[in-house]
């Protein structure tokens, strides 16, 4: 069974930038689609963006524009580029991913999608004003 571990979260100011990595047990060029998700402090578990094997990532409106979700073939990685981080950005990150052929649309980028995937541990994003 696919296996995901997260890393890169830290403590950031206002305005600064975080690199975040997403490594599947899998081949990331296989057929390997990811979803990133968010949880603050006291909140529910929230999409920020996710991408099938066939189409570009999707991005939640909060971070669209701020945060970028690429393919580092050469180190098997999704990684999330976060811009301009904001204090609303601060909680768990986790990342979830699965081999499979489904081309999802609409409002998928939900957890109760990714209820069968394999998640991280998360890891932490702190953003202070």
């Amino acid at each position: 069974q696919i296996q995901v571990v997260e890393s890169g979260g830290g403590s950031v100011q206002a305005g600064g930038s975080l690199r975040l990595s997403c490594i599947p047990s899998e081949n990331i060029a296989s057929g390997i689609a990811v979803g990133w998700f968010r949880q603050g402090p006291g909140q529910a578990r929230q999409g920020i963006v996710c991408q099938d094997r066939y189409g570009l990532p999707e991005y939640a409106a909060s971070v669209k524009g701020r945060f970028t979700l690429s393919r580092d073939y050469a180190k098997n990685a999704f990684i999330l580029e976060m811009n301009n981080l904001e204090p609303e950005d601060t909680g768990l990150y986790y990342c979830a991913a699965k081999r499979t052929n489904t081309r999802y649309s609409g409002d998928w980028c939900v957890v109760r999608t990714f209820q069968n995937w394999a998640w991280g541990q998360g890891t932490q994003v702190t953003v202070s004003s």
